[in-house]
């Protein structure tokens, strides 16, 4: 049996999207008021003593990075790629996996009708 917990971070930073149409609004500067959810999961043999899939306050690190790397940044210097959702997810997995181990999946929002989640 598989246990999954899910801790909720949120930065504003602006970005602009390439390869799009001429006048297609993403492709204008632009920013969003971004939510990351990161899903960590275990099985239920593998928390730890005290129960946990991992206490969310190691989470720490990743608000102080978010903060101090993302928000009110513009994030087409921060990324090698089209800061679009689905990339910012992969890049964010790739980034944390290593020290979070347990991390399943991360999932963005740039609106609150919008959500992009990479699950490799």
């Amino acid at each position: 049996m598989t246990l999954h917990i899910t801790k909720k971070f949120e930065f504003s930073a602006s970005h602009r999207l390439s390869g799009l149409a001429e006048g297609h609004q993403c492709a204008r500067l632009h920013g969003h008021n971004y939510v990351v959810e990161l899903e960590l999961s275990a099985d239920v043999t593998e928390l730890t003593p005290t129960g946990f899939v991992r206490d969310y306050g190691e989470l720490a690190p990743f608000k102080a990075w978010l903060d101090q790397t993302l928000d009110h940044r513009h994030l087409n210097d921060l990324v090698d790629n089209n800061p679009t959702a689905e990339n910012l997810a992969v890049w964010l997995f790739e980034r944390w996996s290593k020290e979070f181990p347990e991390l399943t999946s991360v999932r963005i929002s740039e609106t609150p009708k919008t959500w992009a989640e990479y699950r490799p």
